[in-house]
């Protein structure tokens, strides 16, 4: 019978639960990278990354080797995934709502503003480094909620929706950056296939297409077309998603034979499990050989771990503060207000995104290297005292 059947977890709920377990497993993937870049595997492990295999897709890339189709493949799912999240929380989840999305969009925001507003004024003096200003603006959800996990009870669920929320808004504006900011040239004829696709992609969901597998089709000619045309190929991933027809189900379960609801359970553990702490483990690998104090405090790591460290939090926490203080938003219910700079650093873990947008951003190997210098050092800066923040930060709200 109907009552019988197990009430179905919530999206959110899964979500939280699978990023958690994956943000834990990236933060090995990424630890391993470096074991192995830095020990007698390291020349193997950097042939292997630049492996050509497969036809040339793209007369831009070139040949295709195991680092592009991990970059530029693997990472549109990645891209999917984040797109259906997206669309379901503004559809039929937490910032469905306008006074729901007012704070998370406030702080998003903020966060990617000042700390790409920290990065310039270090790395001011050398216009060779601006095209990184994105590389801090970016927020890792599976290492910041891996993070949380480690604390238990000790994080109110409130502060994990409200990370949660923060990191959707700022995978959006992301995505944008990465489209905008980061397209050189433009195979038009190309451009205009992937908006024949994505138009023909919409068009079944307005005809109430439910089937999967049209999706997916649409979706692998419409990354081909993106790839062809100059924008990263990534991006599609995001455009198709928000084709996926989705069912609102309002203060219920999400509808488990919703077409998003179904794509997003069934892609889920392959982004968390595999594709990520894969992209982690091929992005993270750098040589330590020779670093020093001295390549630390050169300006570009030095401008992306303060971006990161720095300008993450101050500009979350501040919005924050400000909206609670011109009631135009509440405080995440049940959390202090160290707790809530807690998690304003935790977003100061920009892994996955910011080494994505740092390898757009610089093709010089010299500036990768320190892209993921920086990367790491901030991220590690910022879950270390994110971390120590919320273990021991009182568990009520303190006055303001």
């Amino acid at each position: 019978m109907a009552s019988a059947l197990p009430r179905p977890l919530s999206a959110l709920r899964n979500f939280l639960e699978m990023e958690a377990a994956g943000g834990i497993l990236l933060i090995g993937a990424a630890a391993a990278a470096l074991v192995v870049a830095n020990g007698p595997a390291a020349p193997g492990y950097f042939a292997w990354l630049h492996h050509e295999t497969g036809p040339v897709l793209a007369a831009a890339l070139g040949p295709m080797t195991i680092h592009l189709w991990i970059n530029d493949a693997l990472m549109a799912l990645f891209f999917l995934l984040v797109g259906l999240e997206i669309k379901r929380e503004f559809v039929d989840g937490q910032l469905a709502r306008w006074g729901d999305r007012i704070l998370p969009m406030l702080a998003a925001a903020a966060g990617m503003a000042v700390p790409a507003l920290v990065y310039l004024l270090v790395t001011g003096g050398d216009p060779a480094l601006h095209s990184g200003w994105a590389v801090p603006a970016a927020t890792d959800i599976a290492f910041a909620i891996g993070v949380l996990a480690l604390l238990g009870t000790r994080a109110p669920a409130s502060l994990k929706l409200f990370l949660t929320t923060v990191a959707i808004v700022d995978d959006l504006g992301a995505v944008a950056i990465i489209a905008i900011a980061y397209t050189a040239g433009l195979n038009l004829p190309a451009l205009g296939a992937a908006l024949l696709i994505l138009a023909g992609m919409a068009a079944m969901n307005r005809l109430g297409v439910r089937a999967l597998a049209p999706y997916m089709l649409g979706f692998a000619l419409l990354w081909f077309a993106v790839l062809s045309s100059g924008v990263h190929a990534t991006v599609a991933g995001v455009l198709a998603a928000f084709a996926i027809p989705v069912d609102r189900t309002p203060a219920a379960p999400d509808a488990v034979d919703s077409p998003l609801h179904r794509l997003e359970h069934a892609l889920h553990p392959w982004v968390a499990w595999l594709i990520v702490p894969l992209f982690g483990f091929a992005n993270a690998g750098v040589s330590l050989a020779g670093v020093g104090l001295a390549t630390l405090a050169q300006p570009l790591p030095l401008g992306i771990a303060l971006g990161l460290f720095i300008g993450k939090q101050v500009g979350i926490f501040a919005a924050v503060r400000l909206a609670v203080a011109a009631g135009i938003a509440a405080m995440p219910a049940g959390a202090s207000w160290r707790q809530v700079h807690g998690v304003a650093v935790l977003c100061g873990i920009g892994f996955t995104m910011s080494l994505f947008i740092g390898g757009l951003a610089f093709a010089d190997p010299a500036h990768a290297d320190a892209v993921k210098i920086g990367v790491l050092g901030g991220s590690l800066l910022s879950a270390t005292l994110g971390f120590l923040l919320l273990r021991f930060a009182p568990a009520e709200r303190t006055a303001a």
